[in-house]
């Protein structure tokens, strides 16, 4: 098996404890071959010589201090190395230890978003408390474990979860719970990963056209509207022409019969000829005296006695 240098798969949390309660870190490393894990406070080495009644251990990956009764001294930054023959890798935090108590609460809360498959996305919240609030992730109700996929990281007050490669099936509904001995709190968010098939389209490129072109192809659409209104105007008129021309044709209503020509070359004669030769060949009117009209006269009607 190849050699591999140290890394944390989840780095130290800072932590804030009530005086006289337990202090715990925790870190999770990986490596090969299994790294030597060394402890520090503000620089200096510690032991149960230098800190009496701290615990420090490691196993299977994973390397914890713990200070059964913590008193003010102990605040400071602690430092936990991991070195083995291939490299060397560290993590701090902090330690503050006081004498009042406050419930989790969230000073950045989680923000619902939409990624793209193969990205990477990061959910954080800032939550305070004392003493520190111990801080989850889950999906779906089911908690996260830091790993290399699903990295849970701490700087102060941020907690953060950051996946490395996003798919459609990490979408879901996330959320954070973070727990003190006085209090709890949680926040929740929603998280859609979209496929490759969901994928936004391309932006339609602009074409620049110049001012010519532009006036060309106007001029263009006048030539084109002026034909169609003419092409109209003279449909409209052989329209009208053909309609008045059937109107004209009526089954009833034959065509006048023209006169034949005389075939005779003689000229022919006028009027005042034709009536004197009327009035030589009939003979003289005969004078027909009006009918006699009767008047019959009305009877005088008798006086009355």
């Amino acid at each position: 098996m190849t050699t591999k240098a140290p890394t944390f798969t989840q780095p130290l949390q800072s932590v804030v404890a009530l005086e006289g309660s337990a202090a715990t870190f925790e870190a999770h490393i990986s490596g090969f071959p299994v790294p030597e894990v060394n402890w520090y406070r503000d620089g200096q080495v510690l032991s149960a010589a230098t800190l009496p009644g701290v615990q420090i251990s490691f196993s299977d990956g994973r390397a914890k201090l713990v200070i059964p009764t913590v008193t003010e001294a102990n605040s400071g930054r602690y430092t936990v190395q991991a070195t083995n023959g291939s490299g060397q890798a560290t993590s701090t935090a902090e330690l503050l230890v006081t004498a009042g108590t406050a419930p989790p609460n969230f000073s950045q809360r989680l923000q619902s978003m939409t990624a793209r498959q193969g990205s990477q996305v990061r959910l954080d919240v800032r939550v305070t408390g004392i003493p520190t609030p111990v801080v989850k992730f889950y999906r779906d109700g089911v908690e996260i474990k830091s790993s290399p996929d699903f990295k849970i990281l701490q700087e102060g007050d941020l907690y953060s979860l950051i996946i490395a490669e996003a798919y459609p099936e990490d979408s879901g509904t996330y959320s954070v719970n973070a727990t003190n001995s006085v209090g709890r709190a949680t926040s929740t968010a929603e998280l859609l990963i979209q496929g490759e098939e969901e994928a936004v389209p391309a932006k339609k490129t602009k074409t620049i056209v110049s001012t010519a072109q532009i006036s060309q192809t106007r001029q263009a659409r006048i030539e084109k509207k002026t034909e169609a209104h003419f092409d109209a105007r003279s449909l409209t008129s052989v329209e009208m022409v053909i309609e008045g021309a059937t109107a004209q044709q009526l089954p009833h209503k034959a065509p006048p019969r023209m006169p034949p020509r005389p075939t005779s070359k003689s000229p022919t004669p006028t009027t005042a000829a034709k009536a004197q030769m009327a009035r030589q060949q009939s003979p003289s009117p005969v004078r027909q005296s009006p009918s006699p009209v009767r008047h019959v006269r009305a009877p005088t009607p008798s006086p009355v006695r």
